[in-house]
């Protein structure tokens, strides 16, 4: 993990996506401290563990919806329901997606949903863009205010 300002939380089973996240965050985004987890079931044992060991949650969480076994949502609506992850921003990502996916993502507890990056500049974007919204203690309060979770 880097040693970056900002904890992001990455939900990505496609290694080509996760490695052009990564060197993204590395090459422009110094201030991302950046995590990957490969999948839903992964991502759980990771939250246990993390809440195990005491570590702290991250700032924001981007979550693939097209992931395999446990998909987008199903994992969407668990970190909704957990007390550790219940307030964190939580950004729904494809590159692929209907309105419905949208709008599902949304209902379950997703706090925007975007189109996925395609490329290392794109992502550098993406996170960028992510961070100074959601970690904007203003935005959150809005956010929150509108009946996503408690600041």
């Amino acid at each position: 993990m880097n040693t970056g300002r900002y904890s992001v939380l990455l939900v990505e089973d496609d290694l080509p996506a996760a490695d052009l996240a990564h060197r993204a965050a590395v090459e422009f985004c110094p201030e991302i401290s950046l995590t990957v987890v490969g999948g839903g079931d992964a991502v759980l044992d990771w939250l246990s563990a993390s809440i195990a060991n005491k570590e702290q949650m991250p700032h924001i969480i981007l979550i693939d919806m097209k992931l395999p076994k446990l998909d987008g949502l199903a994992v969407l609506r668990k970190l909704r329901m957990h007390a550790a992850t219940r307030d964190i921003p939580i950004v729904a990502f494809s590159a692929e997606y209907t309105q419905a996916d949208v709008l599902l993502s949304y209902q379950v507890g997703a706090n925007t949903f975007v189109v996925k990056p395609a490329d290392l500049e794109q992502f550098a974007g993406f996170f960028r863009e992510q961070l100074a919204y959601w970690t904007q203690p203003r935005q959150r309060e809005l956010a929150f205010a509108a009946g996503q979770g408690t600041p």
